[in-house]
């Protein structure tokens, strides 16, 4: 969009928001049938302003203009105070059992625990679900592999998010794959799924 439509002034930021919609703009949080989230669900951000996605006889135009909403293929939810708390891309959303669940996170609350010194998250096909949580661990030093380990990983998540958000696949890997600049790539672990 070129533009910034989500901001704060420092008197009235919040902890863990991005901000809230700055004059000239309108900004809500859409579910996949383009209905207005209630406070606290995720879904995809939506904005209408003096400024928007343009892309000219491009069938993207569709995709990210739908109903005068500019969608803008991030994930985030609002607040009863109209505060916008990212969550993801869009794309890197996990929707499982009807959930929306956020990789980053489910990787914030797994590096709490002392055993995984790195972790990737993403959502990986299941028939019963459509897709289930896979977290991709790097272990930190002294801590071994197995059952035991996937056991403590999914209980310490359950007990730091939502317990529907736990990984309920693990897997052990020596590293994550990254870009030249350090960002996982999550596409390559999705590959890996």
């Amino acid at each position: 969009m070129t533009h910034f439509f989500i901001s704060h002034a420092p008197q009235r930021a919040r902890r863990g928001a991005t901000g809230y919609a700055i004059p000239g703009y309108r900004a809500t949080v859409l579910d996949e049938s383009g209905t207005q989230c209630p406070p606290g669900v995720v879904g995809r951000l939506a904005v209408k302003g003096p400024t928007g996605c343009r892309y000219l006889d491009d069938p993207r135009q569709r995709a990210y203009v739908q109903h005068g909403w500019n969608v803008t293929g991030d994930a985030f939810s609002m607040d009863e105070d109209g505060y916008f708390y990212y969550q993801a891309r869009t794309d890197d959303m996990i929707v499982s059992a009807g959930y929306n669940i956020s990789g980053p996170e489910v990787e914030a609350a797994l590096l709490e625990h002392p055993a995984v010194a790195e972790c990737g998250v993403v959502g990986v096909p299941d028939e019963e679900r459509g897709q289930t949580v896979k977290a991709f661990v790097v272990l930190s030093p002294g801590h071994e592999p197995g059952e035991r380990t996937v056991r403590a990983l999914q209980e310490h998540a359950k007990s730091a998010i939502a317990p529907y958000k736990y990984p309920r696949r693990i897997a052990f890997v020596r590293d994550l794959p990254r870009t030249e600049s350090g960002k996982l790539q999550r596409f390559r672990l999705r590959e890996m799924g």
